[in-house]
């Protein structure tokens, strides 16, 4: 998968993180549930970014599987 299908996936994974909370502020019967709910859908937002980032360095770094300070891209 190339970085703009990871960062569009990412931006709707905190779309719908977004939009479960701004609904649990209107359901508080629900909000309990909508809250978990986004805080899921900001976990898989973040997983995919952690993959895409491991992708990059092991790509510009040789295969370590590792995070490498000297990996780094600033």
């Amino acid at each position: 998968m190339n970085g703009l299908a990871i960062m569009e996936n990412v931006r709707r994974y905190r779309t719908i993180a977004s939009l479960c909370r701004q609904t649990a502020a209107f359901r508080p019967l629900h909000s309990g549930s909508l809250l978990a709910q986004a805080m899921e859908w900001e976990h898989r937002a973040v997983a995919e970014l952690e993959a895409y980032y491991e992708t990059f360095c092991q790509a510009a770094c040789g295969s370590t599987p590792a995070y490498s300070a000297s990996c780094a891209v600033n």
